[in-house]
């Protein structure tokens, strides 16, 4: 990579939800993506929004706030690329209209990577009232053929911070989904996951996908595909 290939770029990070300690997670997640001649990744949290995205309201509300963010932050505005760091994808599209840069949906990314490395893939949602919202996306994206199963292991995001008993959670319904459903990769339903991808993979053995990590790896690939040669 050419010194000037990502100088001077940047992928903003947001996190809809209020609970910094997910932001502080998804900033470490996305560590091994930093490079000194590349763009910069700076992680934020969106400080107005509810302490988990939760529902279809949580969703709605969020949207107001995301466009109330950017409309007063506008060194965050011209970023290069933004991430919604959510697996619901809140205000994805009202962000793609108002913002220059390229959007990405965390939720978007993680099942086109997940469909692109497996036949079948499987969801671990944090909440059973998360997988109706999943699968209506799904159905707009007409990747609903390629789920093998959506299952929730009823933790909200403030309590995947109990972290042994997330971990047993997540083991279990992933186990299920490979062992039962056929999933051949798993995807996390959940940003504030991104702590145990690792660990789940090598229990599983199968790929594991967090949702901010594939939106990043898309963003970085668009940036750098476009960035001078030296």
């Amino acid at each position: 990579m050419s010194a000037a290939a990502g100088a001077g770029r940047t992928v903003f990070v947001i996190n809809p939800n209020s609970t910094q300690v997910v932001t502080e997670h998804i900033d470490r997640a996305l560590q091994g993506f930093r490079r000194p001649d590349g763009p910069a990744i700076v992680c934020e949290t969106l400080r107005t929004g509810p302490p988990g995205i939760e529902s279809q309201a949580h969703v709605d509300g969020t949207t107001a706030r995301l466009v109330e963010y950017f409309e007063t932050h506008p060194q965050h505005r011209a970023a290069d690329a933004v991430v919604l760091a959510c697996f619901s994808d809140p205000g994805l599209h009202a962000m793609r209209e108002m913002l220059p840069g390229r959007v990405w949906g965390s939720a978007e990314c993680a099942y086109l990577t997940a469909a692109a490395m497996g036949e079948r893939f499987g969801v671990i949602s944090i909440l059973s009232r998360a997988i109706g919202r999943h699968k209506r996306q799904l159905r707009t994206m007409g990747l609903e053929s390629r789920l093998a199963e959506d299952l929730a292991i009823e933790l909200g995001v403030v309590e995947l911070s109990r972290e042994d008993e997330t971990f047993s959670r997540m083991s279990a319904v992933g186990r299920t989904l490979v062992d039962k459903h056929g999933a051949r990769v798993i995807v996390m339903g959940c940003a504030g996951m991104a702590r145990y991808r690792d660990r789940l993979e090598d229990l599983l053995d199968v790929p594991v996908i967090d949702p901010t990590q594939a939106a990043v790896a898309m963003a970085l690939g668009q940036i750098l595909a476009r960035a001078p040669r030296g």
